[in-house]
């Protein structure tokens, strides 16, 4: 068994507190608050992350792209945990109350002016998703030993038309059909430093 799958999620706690700087894609000033949910699921005595794509959509800054769970502040929310938790929700189906909250990563600012807290949890598995069509076009798992070996990632640079300089984008090579990339990504990698 590979060394990450064999961590406890007591172990997972314990390491998310030592947690590193915050991370950002680019700059920025003036970033919304919003909150993720990266969600530690258990297949095959395997640690694995439950990813989502959404579906295309012209309206949609974030079309098509692989996701966490999650979503920007709503003012009823106590915390970003709770933003995480209620996206969550909406989006997957996951029940606030089935969920066993592990820890946070520093928060993360992305291009599109976000300042995103991600919240680490343990979901039980298998569990029965229930996938919003106008949020979520697929729910997939990803086995964290994966995302861990560092061949299967690389930095891109990329011109947005509002910034000077091209920013470095963190893209994961494709898997299962799948391409992780941009603050996602970013999380991702912030996620696997605390482990390891």
């Amino acid at each position: 068994m590979n060394a990450i799958d064999k961590l406890t999620p007591t172990d997972i706690m314990q390491r998310l507190q030592q947690r590193g700087a915050a991370t950002h894609d680019v700059a920025l000033d003036a970033c919304r608050e919003a909150g993720v949910l990266v969600p530690f699921v258990r297949m095959d005595n395997a640690w694995h992350l439950l990813f989502i794509r959404r579906p295309k959509s012209v309206r949609d800054y974030h079309s098509g792209q692989v996701a966490f769970a999650g979503g920007k502040r709503d003012p009823e929310d106590a915390d970003l945990t709770a933003t995480a938790l209620r996206e969550a929700h909406e989006e997957i189906g996951i029940l606030p109350h089935d969920v066993a909250i592990l820890g946070q990563l520093s928060p993360h600012h992305s291009v599109s002016r976000f300042q995103i807290v991600p919240t680490v949890a343990h979901v039980p598995w298998p569990y029965e998703l229930i996938l919003s069509p106008q949020e979520v076009a697929r729910a997939f798992t990803i086995p964290l030993h994966w995302l861990a070996q560092p061949q299967h990632h690389e930095i891109r640079y990329r011109q947005l038309t509002d910034v000077t300089e091209p920013i470095p984008i963190v893209y994961f090579q494709e898997y299962d059909g799948e391409i992780l990339w941009g603050a996602t990504a970013r999380i991702t990698l912030s996620l696997l430093a605390c482990l390891q």
